[in-house]
């Protein structure tokens, strides 16, 4: 988990009042995050991944502000109207579409406050810009520069400029072949004939997103204004980002300026701060926390978590969420925040009534001894979201896409359908793992959610194991031997494999799995198409099984 060292004396300043380090351990885990460690004069924090408005000192300080009950409510911040202009290329729509900005005017700077800055846009390119795929962002000293901006892209060979931390011009080509940050990040944009450029008036480079910025806009210690732009392929991730990265700005003390983005058929004026609405029933939120609040105590909770509410039907409030808070996406998210403003120390454990005994669910079992038996075979468990996408899921497979549960309002392109197999992802897995030395052997034992074959209003949950198996001599041999080790620790009888067609496996190398004459799964060599689509070089085996047919037939 990403995490933060506050130093007492300067996390006083910005709570406005003088703490201990005893009184920052004792009270700063109740806003949900960890303490790593406690020093003399510090305290160390872990916060979760959706949390990223934890990335600044600015953003624990309201938090915890509101817990200690001395500042209450929605947090109030001035967007002032600016006269930059962002003109957008219609070119970039080919490479990283989407863009959005902010001025920041008298922003004071020191070495912690550049260091924590610099941190804070790492933590949102990991936490929200899925690294720099999603979302990429680029702090400008704003005095260096004159407006208005472009954006716009350039063919690999055709600008040079000087990147970040380095003394000579590279052309973008140059860049991605020998900056440090090119070859980290040059997949996000290498696949494309011209790469993005954000520019000033007079041509000069203020960013090559998302690889590296320019060494003229570097921010240090007597940066007073500042240009932000954040580039990326999702309109919400990168919007989101500016939101985080501004306020932790204006809580420094500093003005936020808007910017006029340009499209060619829109104009877009950004920041927008405005607060998100959602409502929350308390009857909902009393039921889950074993409470009996009134309207009036639960707004009271909710006003110290930083949000503000009020009545608009019997039981009903609508909440107001401000624009940091990018993690709150549900009901559920609204109850939590009660559960921190009324204070989890506050929460009284209770007995059952009734006397019960449990034991493990039997497809748990199942799961955790196919883990043990994969581990002792020498793979190393992945754990993948149940969410994933088309592409990934069929297209890169060789797949035609099938019956599938598609969400409505996805957040993401990456997580649009419920996944109905693990494979898929393990091949993601291989794909982001290439600079690790091989052999790699990956196992994943989790669900999968297909839809009922008879009743396709109905779905149905079910057990799986897959693994990979990728390296210079990678083949079916191989797999198959693993296959049968594990049907063997199972204690499995009557089992055989019978060769058979999947778009996913070489012809000829490809089997399926029988137990009891009941096809339980396919084992067999990945496709050198499917290899390419994931942009893997060494041979792959694999197989996948349903272990719930497994259970059904050994009953």
């Amino acid at each position: 988990m990403p995490a933060l060292t506050l130093d007492r004396d300067r996390f006083s300043s910005f709570v406005g009042r003088p703490l201990s380090v005893e009184e920052m351990a004792k009270w700063l885990p109740w806003l949900g995050v960890d303490t790593d460690e406690i020093g003399p004069d510090y305290v160390k924090i872990e916060f979760n991944p959706n949390r990223v408005d934890f990335s600044s000192y600015g953003g624990v300080a309201r938090a915890f502000r509101g817990l200690m009950g001395w500042e209450t409510g929605l947090p109030k911040y001035e967007v002032k109207e600016g006269k930059i202009v962002l003109k957008v290329d219609p070119t970039v729509a080919e490479v990283r579409p989407y863009v959005v900005s902010a001025v920041i005017r008298n922003v004071k700077l020191d070495y912690d406050t550049v260091r924590e800055l610099m941190e804070m846009q790492e933590d949102l390119h990991w936490g929200v810009g899925r690294d720099r795929k999603k979302a990429s962002i680029g702090v400008h000293n704003l005095d260096a520069v004159e407006p208005p901006f472009a954006y716009t892209t350039s063919a690999p060979n055709e600008v040079k400029f000087v990147p970040l931390d380095k003394t000579e011009e590279m052309t973008l080509q140059e860049i991605l072949e020998k900056h440090e940050k090119g070859i980290a990040y040059k997949g996000h944009v290498d696949w494309a004939s011209r790469y993005p450029l954000i520019v000033d008036k007079l041509g000069r480079v203020l960013s090559f997103p998302p690889i590296i910025n320019g060494e003229l806009t570097r921010v240090d210690s007597r940066t007073r204004n500042l240009f932000i732009d954040v580039t990326g392929t999702e309109p919400n991730a990168i919007s989101r980002s500016l939101n985080v990265l501004v306020t932790a700005l204006a809580d420094m003390g500093a003005t936020i300026e808007s910017v006029r983005v340009g499209y060619s058929d829109h104009v877009l004026v950004t920041p927008d701060l405005t607060p998100q609405q959602m409502e929350l029933r308390v009857d909902y939120a009393n039921a889950l926390l074993g409470l009996k609040l009134s309207e009036t105590k639960t707004i009271q909770a909710l006003q110290k978590s930083r949000l503000d509410a009020r009545r608009i039907s019997k039981g009903v409030l609508e909440v107001l969420i401000p624009a940091y808070r990018i993690d709150i996406m549900h009901e559920i998210d609204l109850v939590e925040e009660v559960a921190i403003g009324y204070g989890y120390f506050r929460l009284k454990p209770t007995k059952p009534t009734t006397v019960t005994t449990g034991r493990e669910h039997e497809v748990s079992a199942v799961a955790n001894y196919v883990r043990q038996i994969m581990v002792g075979l020498g793979f190393v468990e992945a754990m993948n979201f149940i969410l994933a996408n088309e592409v990934d899921h069929y297209q890169k497979m060789r797949r035609k896409a099938g019956k599938m549960i598609r969400l409505a309002n996805p957040v993401s392109t990456e997580y649009s359908i419920v996944r109905n197999d693990l494979l898929p992802r393990l091949m993601k897995n291989l794909a982001d793992n290439k600079h690790q030395a091989y052999p790699q052997r990956m196992f994943e034992v989790s669900d999968v959610i297909e839809i009922n074959e008879k009743a396709e209003t109905r779905t149905e949950r079910r057990l799986h194991v897959a693994c990979v198996s990728s390296h210079p001599t990678a083949n079916f041999t191989e797999i198959k031997s693993y296959v049968e080790a594990l049907l063997a620790n199972l204690d499995l009888k009557n089992w055989e494999i019978k060769g058979t067609k999947h778009p996913s496996f070489l012809q000829g190398r490809a089997a399926a799995i029988y137990v009891k004459g009941r096809k339980i799964g396919v084992v067999g060599e990945i496709h050198p198409e499917v290899l390419n689509n994931f942009e893997l070089e060494n041979p792959t085996s694999a197989f996948e099984i349903d272990l719930q047919r497994i259970i059904k037939t050994t009953r």
